[in-house]
């Protein structure tokens, strides 16, 4: 194995579900300029759109976003192919 190819300045950090606002800590090396305090404590701050407590995989929960009638749309132009 390679020696020196692993960072040095692995922290703990938290990670943001902005999809529920759930928040874990975990440690990482992610650069990030914003903070957010947990506990009393300071830490830099990784948003992000989906985590293991929103995703449908790990939910059970699955969600149909339908935006601008797309399924609507398919549904319609290819329902002259249904027999």
């Amino acid at each position: 194995m390679r020696k020196d190819i692993h960072p040095e300045n692995y922290r703990l950090v938290a990670f943001k579900d902005m999809s529920n606002d759930d928040v874990f800590l975990t440690k990482s090396t992610a650069n990030t300029k914003e903070t957010l305090e947990v506990d009393g404590v300071e830490y830099p701050l990784i948003k992000m759109e989906i985590s293991r407590t929103s995703h449908p995989f790990y939910t059970g929960k699955s969600k149909l976003i339908d935006t601008a009638g797309r399924i609507d749309k398919f549904k319609t132009k290819y329902a002259k192919f249904k027999k």
